[in-house]
């Protein structure tokens, strides 16, 4: 029984601690000398701050409140647009052509074609509640095959409501190219239907009662046939198709 017992070494627990070979934070070497490693970097998180709650109730009041006065001046403009329609019931001028006459149409030496139209046109304001003021810059125009051959200007007027007016336009005009021009003329005379496109340009001004309402233009135009182009005779209208359009 005595050899089956196993002897321990006995352990001091009084004794002080024994230093490790390899101090902590050190690896050694091949060569027996301790090399030391660096503790490794922190690693920064990026902190988030919440925003406080009542900085946040602000915020969504301040849009809340920006949309819902962009809204309620939008209700206000078209409840405005929709009463000054009900009440002044807009209409577009209109314009009708009277008479065309072709007082010259000649081929120059420089191979141009001169021409000078005088042209009779009404314009119409159909409106009850609206008149119209015709600014500066109007301008009424023929053209052939996408060539404008010539060129007038409309007179600055007031016209009131319901009213139709006259307006005797002497145009003139200088184009290149002239002889291929008059040559597709004359081929169209001999048909008895030459086709004209009349076109206007007429910057205006509505009048609603007393207020004046800023600039707008009134363009559009006549698709003309016509019987001939011959020179100081009244020319025949056979077929007229006029639209015109509002452009702000």
């Amino acid at each position: 029984m005595a050899e089956n017992q196993r002897v321990h070494p006995a352990i001091d627990i009084e004794a002080p601690p024994t230093a490790p070979l390899v101090p902590n934070g050190t690896s050694a070497s091949k060569k027996g000398s301790p090399v030391r490693n660096h503790p490794p970097l922190p690693q920064t998180i990026p902190t988030i701050q919440a925003i406080p709650a009542k900085k946040r109730n602000c915020c969504c009041k301040c849009v809340c409140w920006t949309i819902g006065l962009l809204v309620l001046l939008l209700i206000i403009i078209a409840a405005t647009a929709g009463i000054l329609y009900k009440v002044f019931q807009p209409k577009l001028p209109n314009y009708s052509v009277n008479s065309l006459k072709i007082s010259d149409l000649r081929l120059n030496f420089d191979m141009t074609l001169y021409a000078k139209f005088d042209v009779k046109i009404t314009a119409n304001n159909p409106n009850k509640k609206i008149g119209i003021y015709y600014k500066k810059g109007g301008k009424l125009s023929v053209w052939s095959t996408k060539t404008k051959l010539c060129e007038g200007s409309l007179p600055n007027f007031y016209q009131g409501h319901q009213n139709k007016t006259v307006l005797n336009i002497a145009l003139t005009g200088q184009t290149q190219y002239g002889n291929t021009l008059m040559t597709a003329l004359q081929e169209q005379q001999r048909t008895g239907r030459i086709p004209l496109d009349l076109k206007v340009h007429a910057p205006v001004a509505i009048k609603l009662g007393k207020l004046k309402l800023r600039k707008v233009k009134v363009t559009g135009g006549c698709l003309l046939v016509v019987d001939s182009l011959t020179t100081n005779n009244l020319i025949s209208i056979k077929a007229s198709n006029c639209k015109f359009r509002l452009k702000l």
